[in-house]
């Protein structure tokens, strides 16, 4: 396994916005090996522009057996320059290759966490009444995420007043979170600088993967907190970075997997015993596992993100879609249980092969997926999740009705449902098999 980094000059004339962030000008590696074929790529910018940078890592397995470089236009019409293309060596295979755990942390002794991620912002404690004490969820991903608007500050400074403003809101929710039975996985959602996705913060040139101050703010804050909150019973665990994203990653400083141990080691020096728990690069898919190596840590659970086939999880969402239906075809490919269960195999065998537990953190379907189809795509996962014994939250409980079991498949209804939909009893009927933790009696 081996890290490269392609950089290349980039402008555009005469191009409509691209209908979906994956077409438009493409900077793309493709990968050929046993397990299929990769296509990571750059986010180039859409649009007309002149010159600018583009650059993104990719990190080739070791079984690869054909890599080419490919550039041009997808969906779209217009012209693209690229000059000044450079492809280098930017990391070797990592030689602290780790010994599988010893044994299989979980951090909790209950049978399985279910329960769903929650914005803080709009939350009250009838909310956490309603998904701790009436569905019997036992577990909610606490999002610590900031929304930048053009014009706002991306200074440390203000990154820090911010953090503590969050902070001050979980406090607050504690009492509430423990009387309704509810653990929390605490999500740094917005680390300084981004998560990685350049132009995560207006275009600012700092990044978490670009500027050394954003990664040592990342570690210190992460100090912060586990001081803040060491023997905090309600606190199973806390997730380093939502979906990280390497992209900008320039070689100079940490990438993720090294950014993530010397965060992991700074709490350990405070508190030796908090479950921590890391998502892989690139976005926290469940491919990624396949390029990524755990940390020399303890205690440490593993978490992917599962929003596969993306077309169909997020049909409508970002630009007019036609109708997907689950089961069915998306693109050339059928998908079914079955495909689910194979888009799987990595995370099974990155837990075979390491003796680590995974965290499904986010899955989910737009509700207005025709015919009854997010349904039948959250049955499915769930129950394979269920066989393989992994905890799991669903995204996302009163955020954003898109995603809202408690609405109808009518896109057009931003109202609740007067009675309970077929999602929501699903979420609740496994809700209904959770233990509470014994805090809670």
């Amino acid at each position: 396994m081996c890290d490269c980094m392609l950089r290349a000059n980039t402008r555009a004339r005469g191009f409509r916005t691209a209908a979906a962030v994956w077409n438009g000008i493409k900077c793309m590696v493709v990968i050929s090996g046993p397990s299929g074929r990769q296509w990571p790529q750059a986010r180039a910018d859409t649009g007309t522009f002149d010159w600018r940078p583009v650059q993104f890592a990719v990190r080739i397995p070791s079984n690869a057996v054909e890599v080419s470089v490919g550039f041009g236009l997808e969906a779209v019409t217009g012209r693209v320059d690229l000059d000044d293309i450079r492809i280098t060596v930017a990391r070797t295979p990592p030689s602290d290759i780790p010994s599988p755990a010893p044994t299989r942390h979980r951090g909790h002794d209950l049978p399985r966490l279910r329960g769903a991620m929650v914005s803080p912002r709009s939350l009250r404690e009838s909310d956490l009444a309603t998904l701790g004490s009436e569905w019997n969820a036992n577990l909610v991903r606490w999002q610590l995420v900031r929304s930048l608007r053009p014009g706002d500050s991306v200074q440390l400074d203000e990154w820090d007043r911010w953090l503590e403003e969050e902070l001050r809101r979980l406090d607050a929710m504690l009492p509430a979170l423990k009387r309704h039975g509810l653990l929390v996985a605490l999500d740094l959602h917005s680390p300084p600088g981004g998560r990685g996705t350049e132009g995560w913060y207006s275009g600012s040139a700092a990044g978490l993967f670009s500027d050394a101050a954003c990664q040592d703010r990342f570690v210190r804050a992460w100090e912060h907190m586990a001081r803040r909150y060491k023997g905090c019973e309600v606190m199973w665990g806390f997730d380093l970075a939502n979906e990280p994203v390497e992209d900008a990653w320039t070689g100079d400083v940490d990438d993720w997997r090294e950014l993530a141990g010397r965060a992991a080691r700074a709490i350990r020096a405070i508190d030796p015993d908090r479950t921590l728990i890391v998502e892989p690069p690139e976005w926290g898919g469940p491919d990624a596992l396949r390029r990524f190596l755990p940390l020399h840590v303890s205690n440490v659970v593993y978490s992917v993100h599962l929003y596969l086939p993306h077309e169909f999880t997020h049909q409508g969402v970002d630009h007019p879609a036609a109708p997907l239906r689950n089961p069915g075809v998306v693109g050339t490919k059928h998908w079914d249980k079955a495909a689910l269960r194979a888009a799987l195999e990595p995370v099974v065998e990155f837990q075979k092969t390491w003796n680590v537990h995974i965290y499904i953190g986010e899955f989910s379907a737009v509700r207005w997926a025709p015919d009854g189809s997010a349904g039948r795509y959250l049955k499915d996962l769930i129950e394979i999740m269920e066989e393989l014994g992994w905890d799991w939250t669903y995204h996302a409980f009163r955020e954003w009705d898109g995603w809202s079991v408690e609405h109808d498949e009518d896109r057009s209804n931003r109202a609740p449902s007067p009675v309970p939909t077929d999602r929501e009893k699903l979420l609740r009927e496994w809700f209904g098999r959770n233990q509470k933790p014994a805090w809670r009696g």
